[in-house]
């Protein structure tokens, strides 16, 4: 006989008092498999706290206790990133025939909503079951993007399954593109690198970019190149396969166009991470169709870990499940257009596991 679950037990605490004064708070949910926190700066999944093939938990994500690193260097770790992941060539946006500017990042483009982005906001937390939804109120003209926009980001774990799962509603039409940026390394946090990690990704063809990381041309496919990963295989064996596409960003930091999902319907997996060494597996499903891997290739050690560790390249992968790179400006990708009245949804479960 199958013994169910144990509810998920849902506890909420104040954040570290570094926080100088901003009031944040940690959330942790634990089940009898796994144990994650999330804090209400940047909607953040901090922790994630898996067993190995042994029983023996560790703590699988890259992350710090600093506010002041949360801020700066390591802005981008756990976080519920928008109002738009990833990169909007030229800073701007065009509606209805009419043209908004955005606030630039650098190198001609807008990357992951802008310089003050939802990474840096502290949002509003409620206790639902099994988890915890945070809130955050986008004003109208925000980092230049039209209508105010009203995100909410759900956390919610079953057992092994930790979901993530978006909804957004405009005032006015604009883009969506939201995603979660966390940087996995399955051997634990501090425990060497990733290349390692065996990958799977559930793609025949990548986005092929421009020195900016914008798409150009068609999609390109992937097989019998460094970015074939349709069995798995060690992160290390691809980057040392080679490609221009590789030397761009001195590892991978791509978009892969994901295999057919059915429309509006239940997340697919798009990709498997596993750690030899200890037996940890990640599957991650999803309803968006790309998928950014990113090898943490500009790491520059100027963050510190809990273990003391000072992250450098390959300490961890992201794998940010979205919309395509500069899809306003790419009429043939999904369109990432929302209207009022209309609600933006997406879905993306983590399911830890162990092979042998």
């Amino acid at each position: 006989m199958t013994v169910p679950d144990r509810p998920t037990e849902v506890h909420r605490a104040p954040y570290d008092s570094s926080g100088a004064g901003m009031g944040l708070d940690r959330w942790t949910l634990r089940s009898d498999r796994i144990e994650a926190t999330v804090i209400t700066l940047g909607a953040a999944l901090h922790t994630l706290t898996a067993p190995d093939r042994a029983g023996t938990p560790a703590q699988v994500l890259l992350t710090t206790e600093d506010v002041g690193a949360l801020l700066g260097p390591a802005k981008h770790y756990g976080v519920t990133v928008g109002r738009y992941a990833n990169r909007i060539a030229d800073s701007r946006v065009t509606l209805d025939g009419e043209d908004h500017p955005l606030l630039p990042t650098g190198h001609g483009v807008t990357l992951h909503g802008g310089p003050d982005s939802f990474s840096h906001r502290v949002w509003q937390a409620e206790e639902i079951p099994d988890g915890v939804r945070m809130h955050l109120h986008s004003p109208d003209g925000d980092q230049g993007f039209p209508g105010a926009l009203d995100v909410w980001t759900d956390f919610t774990l079953n057992g092994a399954e930790l979901t993530i799962s978006y909804r957004a509603v405009t005032t006015r039409p604009t883009v969506v593109n939201l995603t979660n940026h966390a940087y996995f390394n399955l051997a634990g946090e501090g425990r060497g690198d990733v290349l390692g990690h065996l990958l799977t990704i559930d793609a025949d063809a990548i986005t092929p970019v421009d020195e900016r990381q914008i798409p150009y041309g068609p999609f390109e496919p992937v097989a019998g190149t460094a970015f074939d990963f349709t069995s798995a295989r060690p992160i290390r064996e691809g980057l040392a396969q080679g490609h221009p596409q590789l030397k761009l960003s001195h590892g991978y930091d791509h978009n892969w166009v994901l295999r057919e999902r059915p429309a509006d319907g239940p997340p697919v997996r798009a990709a498997l991470l596993a750690d030899p060494g200890s037996g940890r597996t990640l599957e991650v499903l999803t309803t968006e169709p790309g998928l950014q891997v990113y090898t943490a290739n500009g790491f520059d050690r100027s963050v510190v870990g809990p273990s003391g560790t000072r992250y450098g390249p390959f300490a961890g992968v992201a794998l940010e499940t979205q919309h395509h790179p500069d899809s306003p400006h790419q009429p043939s990708y999904p369109s990432t257009e929302l209207r009022p009245g209309q609600e933006f949804r997406s879905s993306t479960v983590l399911r830890l596991g162990t092979a042998d």
